[in-house]
C-alpha cells in the first residue's frame, strides 16, 4: 500500500483536526458527565469572582481611571459579551476539553492552535499568579489584625518600593524595598501539590465556597453601601470629584484614555466564563448547558463588579487603592468598631481567591495535557501518575512557573501580561466563529451568535483596540514571548505533532472530576 505524500510546509502548519476526530475524543473520554447548567454557572462565577473584585479594581482605579473605573467595567463587560457569545457557540458546537486551543486546532489549524496554547499560558498561568499576589495581600492584612506580622520585605515583588497608603515607606531615612512575596509563592506551591494528589470535592462543597464569596461581596455592597449613602454628598465631594480625573502625563493616566487603559486591566478578571468551556467533556448537555453557564456567569459578575467599584471608590479615595487588597483597605477605613466585619471580608476574600487560583491552575494543566497528547509538547506533560491519576509532571511544572511569577514579579506587570494574552486569545476565538461559519455552515450548533458575523467582528476589533491601550513595554515583552513561542513550534511542535505523523489521538486516562473547589 502506497504511503500518502508528505504535505508541504504551509499545509503542515494549517493541518486541522477533523470534526470526526474531535467527536471521537469526546466519545472516548472517560471523564464523567456530572455538570449541569447551574453547576457550570457556579463554576464561572466561582472563577470570575475574586481576581477582579478583590485584587485588580484598586490598581486600575488608583493608577488609571480614578472613580471612573466603574465605566471601565462597563467597557470590559461589553467586550467580554462579544467574546462570550462566540465561546457559547463554539462550546455548544465542539464540546471538548482543551477550550480555545481545541477550537483553533479544529478550525484554523495547528499553527493557530499552538499560538492559542501559548496565549492560554499567559491567560491562565499568569492570572493565577496575579490572584495569588492578591491572596497574599489579604492574608498579610488578616494576620496583622491578629498581631502576626510578616516582614514587609517578604510580601512584595523583588526590587519594588514598599508602599503604605500610596506613599513609599522610609525607615531611618532610607526607602524600604520588597524582595520576595513569600505567601504568594507558598499558596501556589501548596495548591499545585493538591492538584497532583487529585483533591476532589463534591458539588455541595464547591457551591458552598461560591456562596461564601458571593455573600461576602453582597455584604460589602450592602453594609459599605449603606455607610456611603448615609453621607453620600460629602463622600462624592471628597472621592468622586472629579469623577473622571484629568489626564496626566504617561500612558493611560486618567481621562478617557485612563478609562480604556483600566478596562484592559480589569478585562482579565472575566476569564472565568472561558474556564467554563474547559469543562466541555464533563457537561451533561453541553449544547444547552455551556451557553447558559458562560453567558449567565458573565452577566451576574459584571453587575457585581460595577456595584463593588462604585462602593469601593466612594468609601476611600482612589489614590489609596494601589494595593493588592483594596477591599480590605476600604473596610478598614470604617474604624475599629467594624473590625469584626473587616475580618469576615478578609477571610471570605482569602477563601475565594484560593479557589480561583486552584481553578486557573487546573485549567492550565489540562490545556498542557491536551497539547502534550497532540504531540505539540513533550509527551511527559501528558504522563499520568499511576496512583493519583493526574498529570503530575505537567502540574508541578505549571505550579513552579506560577509560584515564581507570583513571588518575584509586580502585580501590575503580571496583570497586564494576563490581559494582553486574554484579549489576543478572545480575538482568535471570535475569528474562529467566523471561519467555522464559512467552512462548515451546516454543522449542528446548539447556540448561534446573533447578527451573523457582525458581533464576532466587533469582538475582534474591540479586543485589538484594548490591546493597544496596554503599556508599550508590556506589548514589547508580549511580542518577544510570541516570537519565542513560534520558534519553539518550529523547533519541536511541528516535528512531533501526532497530526503530522498521521497518528489518531488515543483516549486519555480517567483523571476524575474537577479537583478542589471546581464543581464536581
Amino acid at each position: 500500500m502506497a504511503s500518502r505524500p508528505k504535505p508541504g510546509f504551509f499545509a503542515r502548519m494549517g493541518g486541522r483536526k477533523t470534526l470526526a476526530q474531535v467527536q471521537r475524543e469526546t466519545q472516548t473520554s472517560e471523564l464523567k458527565r456530572t455538570l449541569g447548567s447551574w453547576n457550570l454557572l457556579l463554576l464561572g462565577i466561582g472563577c470570575i469572582i475574586g481576581a477582579g473584585i478583590f485584587v485588580r479594581t484598586g490598581n486600575a482605579a488608583a493608577l488609571h481611571a480614578g472613580p471612573a473605573v466603574l465605566l471601565s467595567f462597563v467597557v470590559a463587560g461589553i467586550v467580554c459579551a462579544f467574546a462570550g457569545l462566540c465561546y457559547a457557540e463554539l462550546s455548544s458546537t465542539l464540546p471538548v476539553s482543551g477550550s480555545a486551543y481545541t477550537y483553533s486546532y479544529t478550525t484554523l489549524g495547528e499553527f493557530a492552535a499552538w499560538i492559542m496554547g501559548a496565549l492560554l499560558l499567559l491567560e491562565y498561568g499568569l492570572a493565577a499568579s496575579v490572584v495569588a499576589v492578591g491572596w497574599s495581600g489579604y492574608v498579610v492584612s488578616l494576620l496583622k489584625d491578629f498581631g502576626l506580622i510578616i516582614p514587609p520585605q517578604l510580601t512584595g515583588p523583588a526590587g519594588y518600593p514598599l508602599l503604605k497608603d500610596g506613599v513609599q515607606v522610609v525607615i531611618d531615612g532610607a526607602p524600604v524595598f520588597t524582595n520576595f512575596n513569600l505567601p504568594a509563592f507558598l499558596i501556589c506551591t501548596v495548591l499545585s501539590i493538591l492538584l497532583v494528589v487529585g483533591v476532589s470535592e463534591s458539588a455541595k462543597v464547591n457551591n458552598a465556597i461560591v456562596a461564601i464569596k458571593v455573600s461576602v461581596i453582597v455584604a460589602f455592597i450592602v453594609i459599605c453601601g449603606t455607610t456611603v449613602l448615609m453621607d453620600l454628598p460629602a463622600r462624592i465631594a471628597a472621592n468622586w470629584t472629579p469623577f473622571i480625573p484629568p489626564a496626566e502625563a504617561g500612558e493611560g493616566h486618567f481621562g478617557i484614555d485612563g478609562i480604556l487603559r483600566a478596562a484592559s486591566i480589569v478585562f482579565f478578571a472575566y476569564i472565568g466564563f472561558e474556564a467554563v468551556s474547559t469543562a466541555g467533556q464533563e457537561a451533561k448537555d453541553p449544547k444547552k448547558d455551556m451557553p447558559f453557564g458562560i453567558i449567565g456567569s458573565l452577566v451576574v459578575c459584571t453587575v457585581l463588579y460595577m456595584l463593588v467599584a462604585a462602593v469601593l471608590t466612594l468609601m476611600v479615595n482612589y489614590k489609596s487603592l494601589n494595593v493588592p487588597d483594596p477591599v480590605a483597605v476600604a473596610v478598614d477605613s470604617m474604624g475599629p468598631q467594624w473590625a469584626w466585619f473587616a475580618g469576615i471580608i478578609k477571610a471570605g476574600a482569602i477563601i475565594g481567591l484560593t479557589s480561583v487560583v486552584l481553578v486557573l491552575m487546573y485549567g492550565q494543566t489540562r490545556i498542557f495535557y491536551t497539547m502534550a497528547r497532540d504531540g505539540l509538547l513533550p509527551r511527559i506533560f501528558s504522563s499520568v501518575h499511576p496512583r493519583f491519576q493526574t498529570p503530575w509532571v505537567n502540574t508541578l511544572t505549571v505550579g513552579l512557573i506560577v509560584a515564581i511569577a507570583a513571588g518575584f514579579f509586580d502585580i501590575n506587570i503580571l496583570g497586564d501580561l494576563t490581559s494582553v494574552g486574554t484579549l489576543a486569545a478572545f480575538a482568535i476565538v471570535c475569528l474562529t466563529v467566523i471561519w467555522l461559519r464559512i467552512t462548515a455552515p451546516d454543522l449542528p450548533r446548539g447556540f448561534r451568535v446573533p447578527f451573523g458575523p457582525v458581533l464576532p467582528l466587533l469582538g475582534i476589533g474591540s479586543c485589538i483596540y484594548l490591546i493597544t491601550a496596554i503599556e508599550s513595554k508590556v506589548l514589547w515583552f508580549f511580542a518577544y514571548y510570541t516570537v519565542g513561542a513560534i520558534v519553539v513550534y518550529f523547533a519541536y511542535g511541528i516535528h512531533f505533532s501526532r497530526l503530522q505523523q498521521d497518528q489518531d489521538e488515543m483516549p486519555g486516562p480517567d483523571m476524575g472530576e474537577f479537583p478542589g473547589p471546581v464543581v464536581g
